[in-house]
């Protein structure tokens, strides 16, 4: 009896000592291989980094955009992982429209991604409803680091004193132009101070070689713009009612726009709601079409697809009341319902200042707003880089200040203003009625603020 408790005792004592061991083996495989003392005893090994200590975190981070968009987000995100294991980062991407209809259903259920890629016609909506968190405490906390970013390149992302949403990049608007196809169908190419006129003129020349002038002009992007030119503005200062009081305005520029529409100059709209509204499928990247409108950031992508020489010119009517002006190219902005706040913010701050995370995205979401980001990227530009490095240079000297932000009720006001334009394009109202009709509703849709 005696013996057989001195076996198990034994047993016991040596199934112990490999438990020690084991669990000896477990602690040093994490270790360097020459430990300190001070490792040894149970502190910090001098080669540990902070985020070996970290608990597991896990972010979802939302945007739009095309495949090429995608592929460099995607390595980014593998990057900023590899230097944060203690981050797990879940993608979630989509086109445009199909970005703000995921998103719609889950604000509702409070369950924004923690980072969401934000645009200015929708920043009043998601920050005036209190679903957006405040960036301004990770700033004063170092989170989120803005010392090579000026306040012009903040203000963007403010609504009152509450910072909303990080720029991402300076945007201008442009129109982009195959010089190539515009000469071979017997046309010139346009010089900086063209004028709305001469892209009409563009259309019959354009016409012989079965050509388009372009795909569409993004009707809550351009009527906008077109107001500038003017000296008026879409919105007024308190949100309350639109900019402008008189239809002029509208019925000039849809005047404009159905006889493009009419003349075959633009898609129909039958084939424009089969468009992704990305590049790969655009009819200018496609070599259907002699231009594009949208903003500078696009034209990197626009011009990887078309895979042909093109030309960036500001748009019409640029130089009238100094219409130009600089925006964010869209943001990012953390959701309010996030449970990861701080580390969302971490990332959203290596994304602007990080200069080997910028080598990837070579500025696609707009020139850096980062001076330093900016400086170390010169040398290493592609030529259509450097054009839109430049573009946006040029912008600063020859602009004015940007409208403020949207306010809630763009969105709505948006639709409304994309809806009336295909009701006059499909002969249903004239642009007379359209305009008088549009004006009424958007009115009442913005009276609600209060």
């Amino acid at each position: 009896m005696k013996k057989a408790l001195t076996g198990l005792v034994l047993l016991a004592l040596v199934i112990s000592i490999i438990g020690c061991v084991s669990n000896n083996k477990k602690d040093t495989a994490y270790s360097s291989p020459a430990e300190s003392p001070s490792a040894s005893l149970g502190q910090a090994s001098p080669t540990a980094t902070a985020s070996d200590k970290k608990d597991p975190v896990t972010l979802r981070i939302a945007w739009w955009g095309g495949q090429a968009r995608h592929d460099y987000t995607l390595k980014v995100i593998a990057l900023y992982e590899s230097l944060n294991p203690h981050v797990t980062i879940e993608p979630e991407y989509a086109s445009f429209d199909d970005h703000w209809k995921k998103l719609a259903p889950n604000a509702t259920a409070g369950n924004l991604p923690d980072i969401i890629q934000m645009d200015i016609s929708y920043l009043s909506q998601y920050g005036g409803h209190g679903q957006l968190e405040d960036l301004t405490p990770f700033i004063q906390n170092g989170a989120m680091d803005v010392s090579s970013i000026s306040e012009a390149s903040l203000s963007g992302g403010r609504m009152g004193d509450q910072l909303f949403a990080m720029n991402l990049g300076s945007n201008a608007l442009l129109a982009v132009v195959d010089k190539v196809m515009l000469e071979k169908a017997g046309g010139t190419m346009p010089t900086q101070d063209w004028t709305w006129d001469d892209f009409t003129k563009l259309a019959p020349i354009m016409k012989t070689q079965g050509k388009i002038l372009a795909q569409d002009l993004r009707h809550d992007v351009f009527f906008p713009f077109y107001l500038r030119a003017l000296g008026q503005h879409m919105y007024a200062a308190d949100g309350r009612s639109l900019g402008y009081a008189d239809d002029k305005p509208f019925i000039s520029f849809y005047n404009m726009y159905e006889s493009w529409y009419d003349n075959g100059s633009l898609l129909s709209l039958e084939k424009l709601a089969q468009k992704k509204g990305t590049p790969e499928d655009g009819e200018f990247e496609l070599g259907n079409a002699v231009s594009t409108w949208g903003w500078s950031n696009q034209f990197i992508h626009s011009s990887s697809v078309a895979k042909r020489p093109l030309e960036i010119l500001p748009v019409p009517g640029w130089n009238d009341n100094k219409a130009l002006f600089l925006k964010p190219s869209m943001y990012f902005s953390i959701s309010k319902n996030s449970k990861a706040k701080e580390e969302a913010a971490k990332f959203i701050s290596f994304w602007v200042n990080d200069i080997e995370a910028n080598k990837i995205i070579k500025g696609e979401r707009g020139v850096p707003v980062s001076s330093k980001v900016k400086e170390a990227l010169k040398p290493s530009l592609t030529p259509d880089q450097a054009k839109v490095f430049d573009y946006v240079a040029w912008v600063e000297q020859n602009s004015s200040q940007m409208d403020p932000p949207n306010p809630v009720g763009a969105v709505e006001v948006n639709k409304l203003l994309k809806h009336t334009a295909e009701q006059i394009l499909y002969k249903k109202t004239t642009v007379e009625a359209g305009a008088a009709k549009f004006r009424e509703e958007a009115n009442k849709i913005l009276a609600k603020n209060k």
